[in-house]
């Protein structure tokens, strides 16, 4: 018998046939950019070994649970019921049976064994602790003791990796990697693409370390194209033709760089990957881009309907 269905058995006891669970597999191995041969298998070997890999711990601070919403409704690939099944969730406040003392127990033993994959959701406050408290305890001190003896820290949103909406408020709320000024691979956009995480996520089941990443921690393969180079506007943008009038039936498709716009200084695929598992992304449903996977999101970004000139 082949390793590839050796190490698919456990899937097909939960009722996954091998043929979905291996094209399950090639997706994930494309959305990380793991594309040599030979590629999907390690990944299965990597999914179905999860209960080996290091468990996870996901916070979550000053945020508004829109990334968990987003990836828990991942459609391709399934990401609540299998990724995060396999790799051992130990600790996620909307996601865990467990509440209460028995919830911080298992938090607390997960740290002290270390090794675990540390995911933060929303930023930290730092003009006083008691902004954001979980369980009695500061956010801040929760996350630097998670931190400690992880093995990766992902933060994911817009507000984990640069501070986001909160940042903007009273709370003065910073990233992860600001906060820890250690090592963190950022996954921003508000909320986070579900494929973000899954491709970086699967990157370190495979690989072991962190994707290539950009100057501010993001994977190369999700921030390295402007969405203005990519947004299906452009050429309305190159004639100088810009909407200033919503309801003006002519300009509906014209450029929106008067109306706020900030693709023309912002990385990230959502042209290309799109949203609603590729169904739709801002530009296309008349929106101005906002920005959101940049540092500059939200305060320095606002107002959001106006033009940066």
């Amino acid at each position: 018998m082949s390793d590839h269905l050796k190490v698919s058995e456990k899937f097909v006891e939960d009722g996954v046939s091998r043929r979905d669970f291996m094209k399950f597999c090639a997706t994930a191995a494309t959305l990380a950019g793991l594309v040599e041969v030979g590629m999907v298998q390690r990944v299965a070997e990597a999914v179905t070994s999860a209960a080996t890999k290091p468990p996870v711990i996901w916070l979550e601070g000053q945020d508004c649970a829109g990334c968990s919403i987003s990836v828990t409704n991942s459609l391709n690939p399934p990401i609540a019921s299998i990724i995060l099944d396999k790799i051992s969730l130990r600790y996620h406040e909307a996601l865990m049976v467990a509440s209460g003392s028995m919830a911080e127990k298992v938090r607390q033993e997960t740290i002290a064994q270390g090794g675990h994959v540390l995911i933060v959701e929303g930023s930290i406050p730092t003009a006083d602790d008691r902004y954001c408290m979980v369980g009695g305890h500061p956010f801040s001190k929760i996350v630097k003791e998670s931190a400690e003896k992880a093995s990766a820290i992902i933060a994911i949103g817009a507000c984990a990796s640069f501070g986001g909406i909160p940042a903007a408020t009273p709370t003065k709320g910073i990233g992860v990697g600001e906060f820890l000024n250690k090592p963190v691979v950022n996954l921003p956009t508000c909320p986070v693409h579900t494929d973000h995480f899954v491709g970086a996520l699967i990157y370190l089941l495979v690989k072991g370390a962190a994707p290539p990443l950009d100057k501010l921690g993001r994977p190369m393969l999700y921030y390295s194209q402007l969405i203005h180079d990519n947004c299906r506007r452009r050429a309305f943008f190159d004639e100088e033709k810009f909407l200033t009038d919503w309801n003006d039936p002519q300009q509906q498709e014209w450029c929106l760089f008067e109306k706020g716009c900030k693709g023309p200084d912002t990385y990230s695929d959502c042209p290309i990957r799109r949203w609603n598992d590729g169904v739709n992304f801002c530009l296309d449903c008349g929106a101005p881009c906002q920005g959101c996977s940049e540092p500059t999101f939200y305060e320095k970004n606002s107002p959001l309907y106006k033009a940066a000139i």
